[in-house]
């Protein structure tokens, strides 16, 4: 029972291992036995069997790092994101938080065999996905990354600021493709962090205002850790969580089910972001 979680031995990649939530997963998995293999843009410190840089912005950086990596992979944890706003155009974001990590996914998904997983972070902030569950189908039919930022280029007011529409975007991607998936052995699941406390939430509270992210954290009254966030991301994608798949896993501190109940108040997160955008 010693490796109850099976990482031993595995063959797993992280994105977004430079700091945050990535960071503290890649750690995770390396103390766990794994042999991690990092990407980002900035190098990281963590010492994994290998770390190459890439930009989710560019398709070619990501093929060549899978390349890079080769042979069978057990496990993907797509962690690397950005914020909306922040200096960072819409469509940067766009890329990174859903094209890239599409894209990612879709060039790992030959190297897997049966029992592999894959997880994303999605987010609070993309809450609204069932509401625009036929445009994201949209984009879902896109074939490739170019494709994907065609549809996005044309349908800016969609995308708007970014960060939202992508996060929706990965939370029905990662339900759509766990019917897919399965039928190849291979489980995705994308996890649903309340506010962390990491180098983007400067940029989070510049944009969305801190009233609103303050919200967005109860009923548990504070902010989690990368280390918190890290530990669900790991179990789902381990051996524990064989049939576990297509979920979309809130790791908020109850804010789901307070929601859910009442017990969060949603009309106290809206006016405090109007009084933002006032």
């Amino acid at each position: 029972m010693s490796d109850v979680l099976g990482y031993k031995g595995k063959r797993v990649i992280v994105s977004g291992c430079f700091s945050g939530m990535g960071e503290a997963t890649a750690k995770l998995l390396v103390s766990l036995g794994a042999e991690v293999h990092g990407f980002d843009f900035k190098e990281s410190a963590v010492p994994m069997a290998s770390f190459t840089q890439i930009d989710l912005r560019d398709p070619a950086t990501i093929e060549a790092a899978v390349a890079g990596v080769g042979g069978k992979v057990d496990a993907l944890f797509n962690c690397a994101g950005l914020p909306g706003g922040g200096g960072f155009p819409p469509m940067d974001t766009m890329k990174v938080n859903f094209l890239g990590t599409r894209h990612l996914t879709e060039q790992v998904v030959p190297l897997m065999g049966d029992k592999g997983a894959i997880v994303s972070i999605a987010s609070t902030g993309g809450l609204g996905w069932s509401r625009r569950i036929p445009v994201h189908m949209q984009l879902l039919a896109t074939q490739g990354f170019q494709a994907g930022l065609e549809w996005a280029e044309a349908n800016l007011d969609q995308v708007a600021e970014g960060y939202a529409f992508s996060k929706e975007a990965v939370i029905v991607w990662t339900q759509f493709m766990g019917a897919q998936l399965i039928k190849k052995g291979i489980r995705i699941n994308c996890s649903l962090p309340s506010p962390t406390q990491t180098p983007m939430m400067a940029t989070f509270h510049a944009t969305s205002g801190k009233d609103v992210v303050d919200a967005a954290a109860e009923p548990l009254g504070r902010y989690t850790t990368a280390e918190e966030q890290a530990g669900p991301l790991v179990l789902i994608n381990s051996d524990l969580a064989g049939v576990v798949n297509g979920v979309v896993l809130p790791v908020d501190g109850g804010f789901m089910g307070g929601l859910a109940t009442g017990q969060v108040d949603i009309t106290k997160m809206m006016s405090a972001a109007k009084k933002q955008d006032a």
